[in-house]
């Protein structure tokens, strides 16, 4: 199980993120939503460790996740990768190996057949051989999302997956991620428009700078919850394909 317990992050004399505690069973997709600035970076960075915690824990099987984190496979947003670096969609897979090899050891077959394997699941094997700068949105998303799955991690930690990726992208993602769940992985994602994929949680994290709710979708997606929330800005912060319903 991962564990968040009283988690909390300050920025300067800013508190980011207040008290956060929840819990994941393995085979559970577990999703992230709140307002611009309400802390769902924050949460997943300081889930890791990438930034300093205030005060709480992250424990996954009974021990510190951040001693743990070759069982992690995070794919932070767009916004802070490189897209000019010049390296292959092949190579950029090949990386997650690296940390099962070491730096000086030449990747084996074994290696060369999970990236491959990788790749297939997100139908990317065919461009490969293409620099990561060159494809579209939803194809450098595709290709991260084959490293993570190369890692051959237990928790897969995903920032915004879906910003600016097209139909196919997001149908394959969605498809990997039910397949993970069948396997018996934990996994957690963010993201500001969920849309129709909200029926693939099984959980829904509401927050902002807090926890608000948590539960399935539609116990989650309450008017009083989403007021809490977003607050007075309510109706501009909805995404057009969220069912009205909910808001009357």
């Amino acid at each position: 199980m991962l564990d968040v317990r009283q988690l909390s992050v300050n920025y300067r004399e800013v508190r980011g993120l207040d008290r956060i505690s929840f819990h994941i069973e393995p085979g559970q997709l577990v999703g992230i939503i709140g307002p611009n600035g309400a802390g769902k970076s924050t949460l997943i960075k300081a889930m890791l460790g990438l930034i300093p915690a205030a005060s709480g824990a992250v424990h996954y099987c009974n021990c510190p996740l951040h001693q743990q984190l070759q069982k992690v496979a995070y794919i932070p947003q767009r916004s802070q990768i490189d897209w000019d670096f010049p390296i292959t969609v092949w190579n950029v897979v090949l990386m997650a190996r690296t940390r099962h090899l070491g730096w000086f050891r030449r990747p084996g077959a074994a290696a060369k057949e999970i990236v491959k394997a990788a790749l297939e699941r997100v139908e990317m094997y065919s461009l490969r051989h293409r620099r990561i700068g060159e494809l579209s949105g939803g194809q450098q998303q595709r290709v991260f999302l084959a490293r993570a799955l190369a890692q051959q991690a237990e928790i897969f930690l995903l920032d915004e997956p879906f910003t600016g990726v097209d139909a196919k992208t997001e149908r394959i993602m969605l498809e990997v991620f039910a397949q993970l769940k069948r396997e018996g992985k934990i996994l957690l994602i963010s993201s500001h428009d969920w849309g129709g994929a909200l029926n693939q949680l099984d959980r829904l994290l509401l927050i902002n700078r807090g926890l608000i709710a948590d539960g399935s979708p539609d116990r989650v997606m309450t008017p009083e919850n989403l007021c809490r929330a977003y607050g007075t800005n309510l109706q501009n912060s909805l995404q057009p394909d969220w069912d009205n319903t909910l808001f009357c």
